[in-house]
């Protein structure tokens, strides 16, 4: 039996990976210095929650097949250290993906945004139509219990993010993958924290094209004028596939896609995802699923967690969730929601959470992001901005940075709460975006007002 230790173990993707192994018959152990839920409450029901908080040197022995990194451990994490003294393979997850899945033709989906929905409908696809794979994706999604699955498949589709890999090693993750058929979804600077020259954020993904095989392929936006250019300069030998949006009509709220068998209804809605989906299509066309298929099975498609979720609607209101905080998402996401429901008013609600969107040099990339929004609210909490050892912006500053001067700034999430709870939502539908949780703020009050 196959024994592993990770370090780091609470992470999202990390909790999941090790659930992944454990399933598949692994023993696992892992440490991590807090731990949050829901990984908490899944790692303890698999058995392996770590008894206390902390980095133990003791649980490191010979006997270990390998470490797992996660991205949060510092260099010289004392569990690290003594793994390295005793000689033992250190993974990161990437790394160890890439080390599973070697004889698996190998999908990777790249790209600024649509990363996770690209991933998202592929796997749907896939599991409707019977075929066999393994998968890694950034959410949780409905039909999956994890967000890894490691099997014996013949096929993996990737997430693969140009965010560093370990504390090790300072390369994007998705260059370790090694792809047979990659997509690039979009270039839209973000990460301003790893990569504070746009010029070295998109040579990340020059350098990601290049590593297409002579026998592999590129599914590229076409719509993107920056991954047309990089894709279009690139000398690779392998076959380069251009896609767009997928051609749709918007009936009473309503998105269908146009084809030639007529039209097909989906659940997801905006050119963004539309876009997402025409990419999604030419993947599986690539391993082997026929247009009619992929249009039986994307109806069903729900779309992922906090991906344009629709958390409640009635007749003439709705409440969306979405992940988006980058500015080509934030854009994208309120255009999509106030095109899809033109007649009704938007309120627009987007937590800065991340180092770029908290960063004053970052902000002016948000201008105009928000202009379609009928009502747009910044929320922000002063101390994220003192952790991450940044200057707290005011109301003025934010809106000249977005370019929209009836902009609202709320720093404290009961005050943002109750304001949003004195809202008449009568033809309104409310977007509430973020990376965060607006500090855990509770949406059940906000949710009643669109039963």
């Amino acid at each position: 039996m196959k024994n592993y230790h990770f370090i780091a173990i609470g992470g999202a993707v990390m909790h999941n990976l090790a659930l992944a192994l454990v399933k598949k018959g692994y023993q696992v152990t892992g440490s991590d210095d807090e731990i949050y839920e829901p990984s908490k409450s899944r790692l303890a029901k698999a058995g392996i929650l770590p008894q206390k908080y902390g980095w133990f040197p003791e649980k490191i022995h010979s006997g270990l097949d390998g470490i797992i990194l996660g991205m949060h451990a510092r260099i010289d994490n004392p569990e690290l250290v003594k793994a390295k003294e005793l000689g033992i393979p250190v993974f990161s997850f990437p790394e160890f993906i890439y080390n599973q899945s070697k004889d698996k033709k190998r999908v990777v989906i790249a790209g600024s945004h649509g990363k996770t929905s690209i991933t998202s409908i592929i796997l749907h696809v896939l599991k409707d139509q019977g075929v066999e794979f393994d998968y890694l994706v950034g959410a949780q999604i409905e039909g999956f219990d994890l967000m890894v699955q490691l099997s014996n498949a013949p096929i993996i589709i990737i997430e693969g993010d140009e965010y560093l890999t370990s504390p090790l090693d300072r390369r994007p993750k998705f260059f370790h993958y090694k792809h047979d058929i990659a997509l690039l979804s979009g270039i839209a600077w973000d990460h301003f924290n790893v990569f504070p020259d746009f010029e070295e954020y998109k040579d990340q993904f020059k350098q990601l094209i290049n590593l297409t095989p002579a026998d592999g392929e590129l599914i590229y936006c076409i719509a993107d004028p920056l991954v047309n250019e990089a894709v279009e300069s690139s000398s690779i030998l392998g076959k380069k596939t251009p896609y767009a949006a997928h051609p749709a009509k918007i009936e009473l709220g309503k998105t269908y896609l146009e084809t030639l068998g007529g039209p097909v209804p989906v659940q997801i809605f905006g050119e963004h995802n539309l876009q997402n989906l025409h990419g999604a299509k030419k993947v599986c066309e690539s391993l082997g699923i026929s247009e009619l298929q992929f249009y039986q099975s994307i109806p069903l498609f729900k779309g992922a967690a906090k991906r344009m979720e629709l958390v409640k609607e009635k007749e003439d209101r709705a409440m969306y969730r979405d992940f988006a905080h980058a500015p080509s998402k934030l854009k994208a996401t309120a255009s999509a929601v106030k095109n899809q429901f033109p007649d009704r008013k938007l309120v627009a609600v987007q937590e800065l959470h991340t180092y770029s969107s908290l960063n004053q040099d970052f902000l002016p990339n948000y201008a105009h992001t928000m202009d379609t929004a009928d009502e747009a609210i910044i929320y922000l909490n002063p101390h994220a901005v003192a952790l991450k050892k940044l200057k707290l912006m005011d109301e003025e500053t934010l809106r000249n940075g977005f370019k929209r001067q009836d902009l609202r700034l709320f720093t404290d999430s009961q005050e943002l709460k109750s304001y949003l709870l004195s809202l008449d939502y009568k033809n309104t539908n409310l977007l509430l975006m973020s990376s965060g949780n607006y500090d855990n703020m509770d949406l059940e009050g906000i949710k009643a007002k669109f039963d």
